[in-house]
């Protein structure tokens, strides 16, 4: 019999034989629903760009001044939510459904403690980010309270964050995906009203007024907010009650966490905090190489980062699915197969955003025209894309090869050739290229990094040393 999802664990610790077919098949049904997650969470920013765009230059420059820093706070919110689910994934590999559980209930405190660190640090230094990353004084408003407003639902993202790596390294990667579209609607849904005064629309010949907040930049922040706080509260009742392999309801257990606990999320999530840090610090720091071409720089810079998110995203996806595929593999003790699904995930995924690639080469013009009508905007944003197209598949071989190894627990090496290629390439030839080729000149640096890194994650894949941590973390 074909397996299922919800017998997943069970198959990776008893089948024998998983052929190549079925491992690819196994791989597309995980990465499916994780890859529709991704996409509708980068349309989530997709979103709120092209409908702040309509408010002009400045309202858009605003957001893409601390895009980079709202990154770094996804990012170790997602880091510390690895910490913990790789050790499920882990544990019901190996058939220990109770000591699953047990991690759980310890990373709802530890994680909510956290988060709420981080959400009163980004609201301390919100007031002087803009001033900081060279923003011009005319967006330095907008900016700091649309990044004090994101800051202060960091606490929902990271349950989201949190609740989603659960279901996923148990194998179900539906709850996530659908839940991911749910938000994604919401946030279209509450930035219609919030964003926008009131206002008269035209449909089908009729005039109708739309009540609207018109709180502008800042209701993008709150939209995005409530919907996050609504994802995060279906995914965490849904493990309570219905969470199979995970869920708590019925059970008892301890939820203040313990010490061996929070060492191996340590172990596992630290490494990827600071890879998050120093590399939202470049990204930061390219920030500040773009903000001096201007806001029209800026703003295509955003706008470019954003629509590129849509053609990586699948890659995404696919690292989630062979992160649990690995983690479980990698507790069952079986490294033969990881190795297996490594190269598999790792192939598709290559596949995929070539495919992806090519669509950005072509729709480029309508994917930035979407979120802003200024000709020289749509122009820079554009060129950027078609440059970045040509590094799509060795990104796709970067963000998989690193989802198998932190599916394996090894985060210290990925995460340092990671930072290597960011600061001394991509940083480097930016700086040197911007002077002379304006924003075109700090995306060639991107395609010419990714491309350079894709090829070193595929030689660490391919030695094979990466399966060495699991074995350390038991």
């Amino acid at each position: 019999m074909r397996p299922g999802l919800q017998n997943l664990s069970t198959v990776i610790r008893e089948k024998a034989d998983i052929g190549s077919r079925e491992r690819l098949r196994m791989v597309i049904m995980l990465s499916i629903p994780s890859i529709l997650s991704q996409i509708s969470a980068v349309f989530m920013e997709y979103i709120d760009a092209s409908m702040v765009g309509r408010l002009g230059a400045d309202a858009s420059a605003s957001i893409g001044l601390v895009a980079t820093t709202t990154w770094l706070f996804f990012g170790l919110c997602s880091a510390a939510a690895l910490g913990f689910s790789v050790q499920v994934a882990h544990l019901i590999g190996a058939g220990k459904q109770e000591a699953a559980r047990s991690v759980l209930r310890q990373s709802f405190v530890a994680t909510l403690i956290f988060s709420a660190l981080l959400s009163l640090g980004g609201f301390a230094i919100g007031g002087e980010l803009p001033h900081w990353l060279g923003g011009d004084e005319s967006i330095c408003h907008n900016a700091s309270l649309y990044f004090r407003l994101f800051v202060l639902s960091l606490p929902a993202l990271q349950f989201s964050f949190l609740a989603g790596g659960m279901l996923r390294s148990s194998g179900n990667m539906i709850v996530p995906g659908v839940v991911g579209v749910l938000m994604c609607v919401l946030d279209i849904v509450f930035n219609f009203f919030l964003i926008f005064p009131t206002r008269e629309i035209d449909i089908l010949g009729l005039s109708i007024t739309v009540p609207g907040a018109g709180l502008g930049v800042a209701g993008a922040a709150i939209g995005t907010g409530m919907a996050e706080i609504v994802a995060a509260a279906i995914m965490i009742w849904y493990l309570y009650r219905r969470g199979g392999e995970l869920r708590l309801s019925g059970t008892r257990g301890r939820f203040l966490p313990t010490l061996a606990c929070i060492r191996k999320a340590f172990t596992i999530g630290f490494p990827m905090g600071v890879e998050r840090v120093v590399s939202t610090a470049a990204q930061i720091t390219l920030t500040a190489i773009v903000a001096p071409l201007g806001i029209c720089s800026i703003a295509a810079n955003a706008f470019a980062i954003t629509a590129e998110g849509i053609c990586y995203m699948p890659g995404y996806g696919i690292g989630e699915a062979a992160t649990t595929l690995i983690g479980q593999s990698m507790g069952a003790g079986r490294k033969a197969l990881a190795r297996k699904f490594a190269y598999t995930t790792v192939g598709l995924g290559m596949a995929v955003m070539t495919v992806t690639g090519i669509i950005m080469y072509i729709a480029a013009p309508l994917m930035i025209g979407i979120m802003t009508p200024d000709a020289e905007i749509l122009e820079l944003g554009v060129r950027a894309l078609r440059t970045e197209a040509l590094a799509e598949p060795m990104f796709a071989a970067a963000i998989v090869a690193y989802g198998v190894f932190v599916g394996a627990g090894d985060t210290v090496v990925p995460c340092t050739m990671n930072l290597g290629s960011i600061w001394v390439i991509r940083v480097t030839l930016a700086a040197i290229l911007a002077p002379i080729y304006g924003l075109h000149g700090v995306w060639i640096a991107m395609c010419i990094e990714l491309c350079c890194r894709g090829a070193m994650f595929l030689i660490r894949l391919k030695s094979g040393s990466w399966m060495n941590r699991a074995e350390k973390l038991r």
